[in-house]
């Protein structure tokens, strides 16, 4: 049996008694009165573009603004409606211990980060020859080694499965990665089933399935690293470069077997009509697999850093592969094209013919640490499934400004299959109504309150009653409240309690407002009518509610959760005195900032000798897990558990936790919404 309870949000009430126009015209102009923050649009006919600008040094230009920049789409000028500047140098790095890596979610939530940059290495084995993976294994350690703490790298083969791609701290675990690299250019022994199904195909075939497999997953990286962030992310091809064709002395019926010796006449290709036909046929095959990668690459905001490991080679082939100089030159121009063309068109730059990779490798670093983020949205709005070419100038001398050269538009067709495909997952109900508790709440201008429910003794449940003064509405004078009184009764009239919380008028502390205050009583199971009356420092009545509730009956199931009980510390000695008390007084609110750190407590009741078996999930607004939280028994309180729950790796936002308890078949869950602020 599953149930969802939502006893700690639904319970999360206002005390109110203003109009419900006067708390949005407070709300409006809290907001108005907020500094506005960043915002990155990502519509269908939104634009992106880093740019990166240097002094004829070679240094970085970081004065500028956005009405510095000027950006044309096919020579007609747009607005730049998002502008920011990133910049990452030791100084902005954080001093703070780096965080691991160990999830999707802690993998999501450090790359969102601004001081953190992004590296990927694609080891393209296909397209490597096993010598030269051999010379750049350490060239690219190095390059490694230099990173900072900080900055998060990723290793994928083409035909390492996407989901096994992590972005990692864990530098020395990149670089066991990379020492075991080994090319398998020209190489046809069959290492998986999935080779050996070819495996007797020709050679010209298996080259075309190896590009076909590089280049998809080389474009699969790209687009789940454009999933990570807005801004720059950057990729390390390693590679000699793609070609669909093989020179006519490698070629074969079966990749098995030797070739025919009649082939190794190294002028066959010479001046042959044919020959020249099936290169061009083969060229413009692969230039439009190369434009499918450049517009991943484009959309991603991915610049591609094309690195050669063979450094200032002479030659394509061997002596012993009969291939022509004319054509070994031929071929190996073309390939070497194929990197600088990659990488040109993504805004990256080809390390090629370059003995020492090392100042190439350094520029992508320096590339990924100082860039400007621009924004628009396109004035034509192309939906042609053309190429649009961009420019970005600077009117500003001694100055170069380096920016992608275009964009593939979406085709109509894009644009009817995005018309036509089902929207996001619906969320939950539980979630929707745990999120309009949250963000509806009415008027906020004098006391917040929350109602816990837990089980208590003789079949009774024991009732939590929190108030603490509302957060102000800058600008605005109110009368600080000092006292709720409080009646609450049962439907046959039984009063449960009646006074005043706390007994006598609180003193407000040197802030201007009172403590946080509670109460507990015990009550039968069933509705519960709650009068309240706030009085204020005036000693007047400022303001009066009614609420009615619904009392659970905790004896009545095999499982159930009590209230959710959330805790805020602003640093460890407070979370330890929070640990080590058994009734602190729980938050009445649900809006914490990113320094705070939560403590969550919950109770959790089986009928039988089982111990409930209690697990926790962090959720986006949409309700798709984020993340597994860890759950503990307390040790302070019997059928209690708890979790810690840092903020500051938290985004800005609204997020849920869900807390499941389960023993058997049983299942009880509970969703506690919440708001993060910076």
């Amino acid at each position: 049996m599953r149930r969802w309870l939502l006893l700690t949000v639904v319970l999360v009430l206002t005390v109110c008694l203003g109009g419900p126009g006067q708390a949005a015209s407070q709300q409006e102009q809290a907001e108005q009165d907020a500094p506005q923050q960043p915002v990155f649009r990502a519509g269908i006919n939104f634009v992106r573009v880093d740019v990166i600008v240097t002094d004829k040094n070679d240094d970085p230009v970081v004065d500028l603004t956005a009405e510095d920049f000027e950006v044309y789409e096919d020579d007609l000028q747009q607005t730049v409606e998002t502008f920011q500047l990133i910049r990452i140098t030791p100084a902005t790095i954080s001093d703070e211990p780096v965080r691991p890596i160990r999830s999707r979610f802690d993998e999501e939530r450090e790359a969102a980060r601004s001081d953190v940059r992004l590296f990927a290495i694609y080891l393209d084995d296909y397209h490597v020859r096993q010598g030269a993976s051999l010379r750049i294994r350490e060239p690219i350690i190095k390059f490694i080694r230099t990173l900072a703490p900080t900055d998060m790298i990723g290793v994928m083969y083409p035909l390492t499965p996407l989901d096994a791609v992590q972005m990692t701290r864990d530098h020395e675990a990149v670089v066991a990665t990379i020492e075991d690299f080994l090319g398998r250019k020209y190489d046809y022994e069959p290492q998986n089933r999935f080779e050996a199904s070819y495996m007797h195909a020709s050679p010209s075939t298996i080259e075309q399935i190896r590009n076909e497999v590089s280049l998809t997953g080389l474009r699969a990286l790209i687009t789940r690293l454009g999933g990570l962030r807005e801004g720059r992310k950057s990729v390390i091809l390693v590679s000699e470069g793609f070609t669909n064709i093989l020179p006519p002395q490698l070629r074969g019926v079966n990749a098995t077997q030797f070739t025919d010796p009649r082939m190794r006449n190294p002028f066959v290709r010479s001046g042959n009509p044919r020959e020249q036909a099936m290169q061009m046929t083969s060229d413009l095959t692969l230039q439009t697999d190369l434009q499918r990668l450049f517009d991943t690459a484009n959309r991603a905001n991915t610049s591609i850093y094309s690195l050669d490991p063979r450094g200032l080679a002479s030659f394509e082939f061997g002596m012993d592969e009969g291939v022509g100089f004319t054509t070994d030159r031929e071929m190996m121009g073309a390939m070497i094209g194929t990197l600088r063309s990659i990488s040109d068109t993504t805004d990256g730059y080809a390390i090629v013919n370059r003995n020492d990779p090392t100042e190439g490798l350094q520029r992508a670093v320096r590339d990924a640490s100082t860039y400007y983020l621009l924004g628009y949205n396109s004035r034509e709005m192309p939906a042609d499934g053309e190429f649009h070419r961009i420019e970005v100038r600077v009117p500003r001398r001694d100055v170069e400004v380096r920016a992608r050269p275009g964009f593939w538009a979406l085709s109509p067709e894009d644009l009817s299959r995005l018309e036509d495909s089902d929207s996001s997952p619906e969320p939950p109900s539980e979630v929707d109504t745990a999120l309009a508790l949250l963000t509806a709440r009415r008027n906020q201008r004098f006391v917040q309150t929350w109602i816990g429910m837990t089980r208590g003794d003789n079949g009774l449940t024991q009732v939590r009653f929190v108030w603490r003064p509302a957060p102000r509405v800058p600008g605005q004078r109110r009368d600080e409240p000092v006292q709720v009184g409080l009646s609450a009764s049962g439907d046959g009239g039984t009063v449960f309690f009646q006074g005043e919380v706390p007994s006598s008028p609180s003193v407000l502390t040197d802030g201007g407002m009172a403590e946080p205050e509670q109460l507990v009583f015990e009550a039968e199971p069933g509705p519960l009518r709650l009068d309240l009356s706030v009085l204020g420092v005036s000693e007047q009545v400022i303001d009066d509610n009614v609420m009615t509730l619904v009392v659970p009956d905790f004896t009545a199931a095999d499982l159930s959760l009590g209230s959710v009980m959330v805790f805020r510390a602003q640093n460890a000695f407070e979370m330890r005195q929070l640990r080590a008390d058994p009734d602190p007084i729980p938050e009445a609110g649900r809006e914490f900032r990113r320094t705070d750190r939560l403590l969550v407590r919950v109770e959790a009741y089986s009928q039988g000798s089982s111990e409930p078996n209690v697990a926790a999930k962090l959720l986006n607004r949409g309700g798709q897990s984020m993340a597994d939280l860890p759950v503990q028994p307390s040790a302070v309180a019997a059928s209690t558990y708890v979790l810690d729950l840092p903020l500051s790796s938290l985004a800005p936002g609204e997020y849920l936790i869900e807390l499941t308890a389960t023993v058997g078949d049983e299942t009880d869950q509970q969703l506690l919404a919440m708001r993060v602020t910076g």
